[in-house]
């Protein structure tokens, strides 16, 4: 594998011409189970800000989706961490099935909806359910919108009536279980809010961790909390948090300690994590095992994932089951790449 530990060694024009002559594969800095692969699934040129700034990736998207047909959607923050938090008005990005290259002169073909200021992107029931959320820092109101066809349908928070509390004030991540109730992490709040398939509040409190950020439905209808716990953000260390809740509404703690910046209920029952503290990808199974699927290397780090559903759409176009990571290239956070990892997911699960 060529890296870029060993590419620092060579003449700078030398180390260029390799990098960019290296296979997709080569270049994913990830250590990887045998029988799997990783390659590049989408990439950007000429973004970055400033020239010297500027490199391989598109503009940072820590949260992912992908509908029935495998067309992935992508929310794309821009530099919401830069000396503190700044709100960014960004489009979401969709991508069809096979990935893409993304010039910044032309990236406006790939934008999916209207913009919104830090918007997260989530999807549910094997790609039939598309969910944005979006929020206010300085009105501290949020709002929850479903994803159709391209259009943004408000779904529930925004501003409330005079003198009642918002419904939303800092929503994140958001989930939606088999009976279609959906829920949402309040991270302003520190709850978990539950709605009933209408929109309308079934429990403004479901579940009550230190800063919620990341939420995922098993396939055992169980939800799956990933809390920063004491960190700020996400670019800090812990101990975050990761809850497991029966459909009974019981929470039991998994682990204490990683720092969850995305989950994916995967193949075998596992729930699989991007650890970007860790620069790791693991699984959890339903009785708190964890097992190391991938590591990163070279100041690269996970941040959003999401498994391709299995229908077929997605096996035509050969995605389906495959995982899909936002990745942070050599530690520069402003851009990302999202690399696909295919293998047998089911038989590493297994033997877990």
């Amino acid at each position: 594998m060529t890296t870029n530990r060993a590419l620092r060694h060579l003449p700078p024009w030398l180390a260029l011409v390799m990098a960019l002559l290296a296979p997709a594969a080569a270049r994913a800095e990830i250590v990887l189970p045998t029988g799997f692969t990783a390659r590049i699934y989408v990439t950007g040129d000429g973004f970055g800000g400033s020239p010297e700034g500027r490199g391989r990736g598109i503009p940072t998207t820590p949260t992912l989706a992908v509908d029935h047909t495998g067309a992935l959607y992508l929310a794309r923050s821009g530099r919401r961490y830069s000396g503190g938090e700044f709100d960014y008005l960004t489009s979401i990005y969709r991508i069809r099935a096979g990935g893409a290259q993304i010039a910044a002169a032309s990236e406006a073909r790939y934008f999916h909806g209207p913009p919104l200021n830090n918007a997260q992107v989530s999807g549910g029931r094997g790609g039939r359910d598309l969910l944005v959320t979006t929020f206010d820092r300085d009105r501290h109101v949020g709002v929850l919108y479903r994803l159709v066809d391209g259009r943004i349908l408000f779904f529930a928070g925004g501003a409330p009536d005079p003198g009642a509390p918002p419904v939303l004030v800092q929503p994140e991540g958001a989930a939606i279980d088999s009976t279609g109730h959906v829920y949402v992490a309040d991270r302003a709040r520190g709850v978990v809010v539950r709605f009933d398939a209408t929109g309308r509040v079934l429990d403004p409190s479901y579940v009550r961790v230190p800063r919620p950020r990341t939420l995922t439905v098993d396939e055992t209808d169980h939800l799956w909390v990933g809390s920063d716990g004491s960190a700020e953000a996400p670019w800090q260390p812990g101990p975050g948090q990761i809850w497991r809740v029966s459909p009974a509404g019981e929470p039991r703690l998994m682990l204490d300690g990683p720092v969850p910046q995305g989950l994916s209920p995967g193949p075998g029952g596992s729930v699989f994590v991007a650890d970007r503290q860790g620069n790791e990808i693991f699984g959890v199974t339903a009785d708190g095992h964890r097992w190391s699927l991938a590591r990163f290397t070279d100041g690269d780090a996970p941040r959003g994932l999401v498994f391709v559903p299995d229908t077929a759409e997605t096996r035509a176009a050969g995605l389906a089951g495959d995982l899909l990571v936002s990745v942070i290239r050599t530690g520069v956070f402003q851009l990302n790449q999202i690399v696909r990892i295919s293998g047998p997911f089911s038989d590493l699960a297994r033997r877990r």
